[in-house]
């Protein structure tokens, strides 16, 4: 986040924003203390929280998501060429850069800045973005589909497949309704949080009105940030259609779907008056499924959801006409979907990983905003359709729910005994099939299958080198990842290519993501440097190259984060061509832009100390997906590819050789 950017943004509401500010803390200081809220020292069980300051109360006046000058976009995209062109291609490209900002250019950019302004309630990404990922037709696991995986509890007994889902069901409804109540804490980037997130700052920013309640947050240099995709974290989910799915929403829905062993079934966790069933009430009917004798179903559904979304679209609409309209509706208004897998995980982490993401897809519904995952043995976890949201959103239920089942023990296990006098209250939802959908479900099975036992997964854990000694050496944690990554496969094919680094635009109303170009020149000639042993460098001189390339990168992800990067506007002005423009553009047909845009390395993080992994397959079939983590002691990623391309576990090899050559350099005198 760029406080400094923001400042030059904003500084001339700064005077007579700083005056009002100070007016109302005034007022507040003074406020007879009666009328303060009173503490509430009993549990709410309804709602996980209760904030002072609306969830949304920021959204109304976040500042929109900027279009770039041309000028800044094109000397960006040539900065990230660079590195990856010979000097005769990046000579070709140049010229059509140059050609591209004089002429046709200039009319893109015109009109992407006048629908831009006629569409002032969104961003100018949004659309397009939402279009994109519901257009694709390629399969939701792996290519799309995102994983979060807990680390186990400390105490064994939670870790129980029937306490732990309780446990997490309860404080997932009652986040869901904290968020639709709007007394969910809202999302704020604290630039300071010593300074701002205190109660002084939700006082003084909850008494302004919205619609000048982010510049409030800004003078604390505290930066709320975009909620909108909040809306369809629970009953929501992606419906397959021809040509285009669209995303589904029932907020009226009160019931969660479970499936174990391929089969379905469903119950209320919301009363009839919206009040959060007891705690003991869904443990019974979660026991009575868990107990329930039915075989694995020979012919799963769900393996569907893991289709090419055409097929997808064209056997649920058969579904649909032979008699399963209401249970498709079941499942698409759910809360969302709880996974109850009969495998158990233990020690394996790649078995883990490969189990959260994609599983054998017969006890799966990818098509839901997220599904929540738990193992025989207590592994709990979420994998997450991609085109609604994005990880802030996800992320912020994922740790607010961690952090309820640590503080609030809604079962226990010794409750087990008080369920049994409950009378469970579930519904067994069953699918009539015919020949033809049973047919289709066993060959998509099998292509599954040849799919997934194709793809390879290994991970690197490094300890001893974490946040905190690279902070020391005046680097960037993420920047000494990122060229990590690249002296990696420098090593293996002593070359660099196209790579990728999510960056959220959250800041920005109905912002999604930016793309950071970690391949760099000063990343380039680190990697050429360390990967060849002739060269002769001292480690001082090195030190000063790998302090360059954490500047590089710093300034990229600022850029990026500010809505100042090249992908997006590039993105958006190709759909300017396609809407308005009447010939190509030499720009895009060049091969050096479809070459950019073909990430071989795939990158990002969410880092938390509550997760035990994260990851995602890679985004072309020769590349690899990267999920990778930053803690106070410790580097690590997850590493997936395809197998008949690319191993995981030889790029993985190369990443510790990688990680070693680095941190030798950093701390030798």
């Amino acid at each position: 986040m760029s406080y400094i950017f923001l400042r030059k943004t904003f500084n001339s509401n700064r005077s007579r924003l700083q005056e009002k500010l100070t007016l109302l803390v005034l007022l507040q200081q003074t406020r007879d203390q009666s009328t303060e809220r009173k503490s509430n020292t009993a549990v709410d069980y309804e709602f996980i929280h209760k904030s002072k300051i609306p969830t949304m109360h920021f959204q109304a006046s976040l500042p929109r998501l900027p279009i770039p000058k041309l000028e800044d976009t094109c000397q960006r995209y040539l900065n990230a060429q660079k590195p990856l062109l010979t000097d005769e291609q990046f000579a070709k490209t140049k010229s059509y850069v140059d050609h591209f900002l004089k002429n046709e250019g200039q009319t893109f950019q015109n009109e992407l800045i006048a629908t831009d302004k006629k569409n002032r309630h969104t961003s100018y990404i949004s659309e397009y973005w939402y279009d994109m990922y519901l257009r694709d037709r390629k399969p939701l696991p792996i290519n799309y589909n995102p994983i979060l995986v807990y680390n186990q509890e400390t105490d064994e007994r939670y870790n129980d497949q029937l306490v732990k889902a309780t446990n997490l069901i309860v404080s997932s409804i009652r986040f869901m309704k904290s968020l639709r109540a709007e007394v969910l804490e809202p999302e704020v980037f604290h630039l300071n949080p010593k300074k701002s997130n205190t109660e002084l700052f939700r006082k003084v920013t909850g008494m302004l009105p919205s619609w000048i309640s982010w510049y409030g947050a800004y003078a604390f240099k505290a930066f709320p940030l975009d909620m909108s995709q909040y809306a369809n974290l629970f009953n929501s989910t992606r419906i397959p259609q021809l040509v285009k799915d669209r995303i589904y929403l029932d907020k009226s829905a009160r019931h969660l779907v479970v499936m174990r062993g391929g089969n379905f079934y469903s119950f209320d966790v919301l009363n009839s008056d919206g009040t959060l069933v007891t705690p003991k009430k869904i443990a019974a009917n979660l026991n009575f499924i868990l107990q329930d004798k039915k075989e694995i179903t020979k012919n799963p559904i769900g393996i569907l959801t893991g289709a090419e979304r055409d097929q997808w679209a064209e056997a649920r609409e058969h579904l649909s006409k032979i008699g399963n309209d209401d249970i498709l509706k079941k499942i698409d208004s759910a809360a969302f979907v709880l996974i109850l897998d009969d495998e158990t995980i233990g020690e394996e982490y790649k078995k883990l990983v490969h189990h959260f993401l994609h599983g054998d897809g017969k006890n799966r519904w990818f098509d839901k905003s997220f599904s929540l995952i738990i193992t025989k043995d207590g592994y709990a976890g979420v994998n997450f359709e991609h085109s609604w949201g994005d990880g802030v959103a996800i992320l912020r239920y994922f740790q607010d729910i961690k952090a309820d089942i640590s503080k609030h023990l809604w079962f226990r296990p010794e409750d087990r005994v008080l369920i049994s006098n409950i009378n469970p209250d579930v519904e067994s939802l069953e699918f009539k099939l015919d020949e033809k959908v049973k047919n289709v479900i066993q060959l998509e099975g099998k292509k599954y299958k040849e799919w997934t036992d194709s793809l390879s997964v290994d991970y690197m854990i490094y300890e001893g080198f974490g946040k905190d000694e690279v902070k020391k050496f005046g680097i960037s944690p993420d920047a000494i990842m990122q060229l990590t990554f690249q002296l990696a496969f420098y090593k293996q094919e002593g070359k660099s290519v196209a790579s990728y680094e999510s960056c959220s635009t959250a800041a920005f109303k109905h912002g999604r993501t930016e793309t950071v170009r970690p391949c760099t020149e000063q990343t380039k000639n680190v990697c050429s440097i360390l990967a060849d042993k002739s060269t002769k460098i001292s480690n001082a001189e090195l030190k000063k190259m790998i302090i360059d390339c954490s500047k590089a990168h710093t300034e990229l992800v600022k850029n990026g984060a500010m809505g100042q990067g090249f992908d997006r506007h590039l993105f958006a002005l190709r759909k300017m061509q396609e809407e308005f423009g009447e010939n190509k553009s030499a720009l895009f047909e060049d091969p050096a832009f479809s070459a950019i845009n073909y990430n071989i390395i795939s990158t990002s993080t969410l880092s938390t100390p509550i997760l035990l992994a994260g990851g995602f397959g890679p985004v072309v079939p020769d590349g690899y997906g990267i999920g990778y983590m930053i803690q106070d002691k410790r580097l690590g990623a997850v590493v997936t590819s395809y197998s008949q391309h690319r191993k995981a576990s030889e790029y993985v090899k190369n990443l510790q050789a990688a990680i070693e050559d680095l941190h030798r350099v950093m701390i030798s005198p």
